[in-house]
Parts: structure tokens; C-alpha cells; sequence
């Protein structure tokens, strides 16, 4: 049956994606999204890949079904940024799990960013699965744009810098891409797409954390799936200086040319 796409929310129900006026109660277990343009999405099968481990991760089971609804039910014209929920009792569990999808328009494009260095201090719980901690992301990233800010990059209890509230961080040391490690990141899609591209460039990839002081006048990125590369210009209140954006407008298109049209 074709999905009504004028219908923002969709809840799984019944083997197929039924249109809700308002999504169901619960608790965000597990959240994944992507930029579809015009059909295209960088990274698809990975996107899925996560939100199933996630699931698995859940004791949800098999979600094949409602992934092949959902690429259905995606437009294949225009700028969108749909997300797919995993929603619980809380707690970290599923419980009575439900699946949805919210069709949502993509936002313009951000390409470049006034970051916000806060105390150091890492507050999430579930840094490695994107959900139970949105809600404070959101609002952490909400008191960087009221300081003046576009975004923050957490900290952890050492001082060290490790993401933003909804993007990864990266940056240049000379001829070297460098990022955070895994323990206490997303396990972001776009940035694996990045690091694929270096190495296949023959770039050097360094996985390290650093202090601020230690990014003064590195090119420093910001990464995610709705607005691709968003180059750091500034560092706020009194951080390092930010490096002049050289490698990001080439790095653009490389990222966009892994894009894949959902029917093929």
C-alpha cells in the first residue's frame, strides 16, 4: 500500500507504516537519520547497519521489514532528513518497543560554525548510541546558541575534547585527519565515510584526543549526516585559534560523491 508522505509521523504497527497525528509516548531508546537529496544518501546501508545494532543491542529483533517500509515510503524528490525511533519504557531498555519514522525537510545547509568550549565534564549516559541522551544535547546545544554560539563540543572529565552535541569532531595536523577514538563517541557514520576517503587518499589518519589549546590554528571540522563538513571558524569564549577552512570545500565533494540513489 503507498504510504500518504504528507504524513510527518509514521508508526510501524501491524506490518506496515501507519500515519499518527502525534508520536506515541516513550522514551528514546535509539535514534538514527540521514540527508536524503533528490533520492541520494551518503551511506544508507551503514545508517541501517547501526540503528540495527542498536536494536539488536535491545533485544528488539529483526527490523528488515521496517527497513524496506521505510526506503518505500522515503521521497525520492527534494531535500529531507528523515529519522527513524526506537521508542521504550526507559531506562535503557526496550521494553515495549515501538518503531517509527518522522518525515521531516532537510535544513539549509550550515557550513560554517561558531563552537562553544564548555566545562569540562561529560554528562552523557549512552555516548555510543544516539537517543537516551538527546534530550540533553539539545539542551546543552540550546545554551551555546544563547551564549552566541552555533554549537559545543563536549568535554570529558580530563578537559578533552570529544563531539558535538549532534556532529563529530575532526581536525588537520599538518597532512594528518585526526579524530577523537571510539570509547566515548557516536560511532558516526559521515565520519567513517571521511576517514574511508583519507585512507584511500593515502592521508594519514591519527585517533587522539586532545585539549583545546592543542587545535590553535588546525583546520578543525564539525561532521554529520544532515550538513556534511561544517568548518569550525571560531572557538568560544577564549579557545584556540581556529585554522582557515583550506581542505573543506574539496573534502565536500569527495563526502557527497559516496552518495547512493535508494534505487539502485
Amino acid at each position: 500500500m503507498p504510504v500518504d508522505t504528507s504524513h510527518a509521523v509514521l508508526l510501524w504497527s501491524g506490518g506496515e507504516l501507519r500515519p499518527v497525528q502525534d508520536a506515541p509516548y516513550g522514551g528514546l531508546l535509539a535514534v538514527d537519520s540521514w540527508l536524503v537529496d533528490e533520492g541520494r544518501v551518503r551511506g544508507y546501508d551503514a545508517h541501517w547497519e547501526r540503528f540495527a545494532g542498536w536494536c539488536e543491542e535491545l533485544r528488539v529483533g529483526e527490523i528488515g521489514a521496517f527497513r524496506d517500509a521505510v526506503t518505500a515510503a522515503l521521497p525520492r524528490t527534494g531535500r529531507w532528513s528523515p529519522r527513524v525511533d526506537l521508542l521504550g519504557s526507559g531506562g535503557g531498555r526496550a521494553g515495549a518497543a515501538q518503531l517509527l519514522l518522522r518525515l521531516r525537510p532537510a535544513q539549509a545547509l550550515m557550513r560554517e560554525a561558531r563552537v562553544l568550549i564548555p566545562e569540562a565534564g561529560d554528562l552523557r549516559c549512552y555516548p555510543q548510541r544516539k537517543g537516551p541522551d538527546l534530550p540533553l544535547l539539545l539542551a546543552l546545544r540550546a545554551q551555546a546558541v544563547a551564549a552566541g554560539a552555533d554549537e559545543l563540543v563536549v568535554r570529558d572529565a580530563r578537559g578533552r575534547l570529544l563531539e558535538g552535541s549532534l556532529n563529530s569532531l575532526l581536525w588537520w595536523e599538518d597532512d594528518a585527519l585526526c579524530a577523537p577514538p571510539d570509547e566515548r563517541t557516536l560511532p558516526s557514520i559521515t565520519r567513517a565515510l571521511l576517514l574511508e576517503i583519507a585512507r584511500e587518499r593515502g592521508v594519514e589518519v591519527r585517533r587522539r584526543y586532545a585539549q583545546p589549546e592543542e587545535l590553535d590554528g588546525c583546520e578543525a571540522w564539525l561532521a554529520n549526516a544532515a550538513h556534511g563538513i561544517c568548518a569550525i571558524v571560531a572557538w568560544m569564549p577564549d579557545g584556540p585559534v581556529a585554522g582557515q577552512p583550506e581542505r573543506a570545500a574539496t573534502w565536500r565533494a569527495a563526502l557527497d560523491a559516496t552518495a547512493r540513489h535508494l534505487d539502485d
